[in-house]
């Protein structure tokens, strides 16, 4: 089985082109069913509908949640597709298996005027700052994932168009900047970066103290100290802003698809869960709806 998930996740990472993070989550699961199944002497060529309802059971019986399950679920049948195709199987042993209904749950978001004392918090008098009011106005006015922000380059960002551009495995898309955001930016790529990054070589748009490419522990462990610093009690990730971007263009009046696209959403059920938020209001230009524009 082993070799059977080398393979696979070649074929992910090759043909698919999926995201390290997408191919990571992909392996721990099917690592975790492999141990399942070798820990119960299962053969996994010889595995059925009822072995694979088990496991599930045995997932949400040590706690895991629905989400959590349902992914595990959409694993295992790419994984089993990917064997029948290759016709190491005869039958997806998932194929009737539906997985566990999950509660959408209310993304936490924050008010407009908690998200402007945690921006106004940076104080551009040193490298850290100034890079620090740039990052948080950026994730703030482009609502873009942790992981691909940190992904960016320089060469990334078209500051005479004014947006940014964000490739996600084969997919890109492009998100405007607002006025607030983009002049933080050009401070910190003008000031800042050229003093912290210590190659010139260094490609990354959001560097560390040392030069080298900001880590998702990094950014959130900012993002932290910066609510700290506003005394602001809500608990606040970096996904937090993601929702509160989306949430403040609703509001404000812009149009779902265009928030689906920006948040680079594949499917505008995901998107809808804004919904709940939205008020009367203007029709949706970025420009006139988003808060710092």
């Amino acid at each position: 089985m082993n070799e059977q998930i080398k393979l696979f996740l070649k074929f992910l990472q090759n043909d698919k082109k999926l995201s390290d993070n997408t191919l990571q989550s992909y392996q721990r699961d099917i690592t975790q069913f492999e141990k399942y199944v070798e820990e119960n002497q299962i053969d996994y060529i010889k595995v059925d509908e009822k072995e694979v309802k088990k496991y599930l059971d045995y997932l949400q019986e040590i706690g895991k949640k629905s989400s959590t399950v349902s992914r595990n679920l959409a694993s295992i049948r790419s994984f089993y597709q990917f064997l029948v195709r290759n016709k190491k199987v005869l039958v997806d042993p998932t194929n009737n298996i539906q997985a566990p209904k999950i509660e959408k749950r209310v993304p936490s978001i924050l008010t407009a005027k908690e998200v402007e004392l945690l921006l106004d918090q940076p104080q551009n008098v040193d490298l850290k700052g100034i890079r620090d009011k740039a990052m948080l106005e950026f994730a703030y006015a482009t609502g873009m994932r942790v992981t691909e922000i940190i992904s960016l380059n320089l060469e990334d960002v078209n500051f005479e168009e004014a947006y940014v551009s964000c490739k996600t495995g084969t997919k890109q898309r492009n998100i405007p900047l607002g006025n607030m955001s983009l002049n933080a930016l050009k401070e910190y790529v003008e000031e800042a970066r050229p003093y912290l990054i210590k190659d010139d070589g260094v490609k990354s748009l959001f560097v560390n103290i040392n030069g080298k490419r900001l880590t998702r522990q990094g950014f959130w462990k900012i993002v932290k100290y910066y609510k700290e610093q506003a005394h602001i009690t809500k608990d606040i990730t970096p996904h937090v802003l993601r929702h509160s971007f989306a949430t403040h263009l609703l509001q404000n009046g812009a149009d779902l698809k265009a928030i689906q696209t920006m948040l680079g959403h594949s499917d505008i059920s995901s998107t809808q869960v804004y919904m709940q938020f939205q008020d009367e209001g203007l029709k949706n230009v970025y420009k006139n709806t988003h808060p710092r524009a």
